[in-house]
């Protein structure tokens, strides 16, 4: 599986989720334009020692990422889908999508992929969770359904 980030603006947030793909063997695809450095110490110090472990891979755009990997099974993560993520079926395969952490995905993957839209649900007293918290709970789901795949 892969974690996709694009645009991500917390380097503390992206340090996490790149443990978590230390982890769990997961690919962590950042795209677009970071708003950090990837020197930043905060992102180094989230993602501890695991940083050598991280297969991280950087795309200038969402269409580049998509020229590198055959076949994908897209998943976008919005507050704005409508399915749930409980509905996805994962495979080795499928990229895991997640917006910035202040706006979400652009319009425009949204519009372009609104087939492969789903959402975390959750009460209306917050908009959103925590990007790293989101990623670990789709993430964890996916795993699961492909048995926990090199884990143990």
């Amino acid at each position: 599986m892969h974690v996709v980030l694009v645009n991500p603006l917390i380097p503390q947030n992206t340090g996490s989720i790149a443990r978590l793909a230390a982890g769990t063997g997961t690919d962590l695809h950042l795209v677009g334009k970071l708003g950090f450095s990837l020197d930043d110490r905060l992102l180094k110090r989230a993602g501890l020692d695991y940083w050598p472990h991280v297969r991280l891979h950087l795309h200038p755009s969402f269409d580049h990422l998509l020229a590198q990997i055959p076949r994908p099974r897209l998943a976008l993560f919005s507050s704005h889908a409508t399915r749930s993520y409980a509905e996805l079926t994962a495979t080795d395969e499928t990229l895991l999508v997640f917006g910035q952490e202040t706006t979400g995905l652009p319009p425009e993957l949204r519009e372009r992929f609104a087939d492969d839209l789903y959402k975390i649900p959750i009460n209306r007293h917050i908009r959103s969770l925590n990007l790293a918290t989101s990623v670990g709970i789709v993430l964890y789901d996916g795993l699961r359904q492909l048995g926990f795949p090199g884990l143990c």
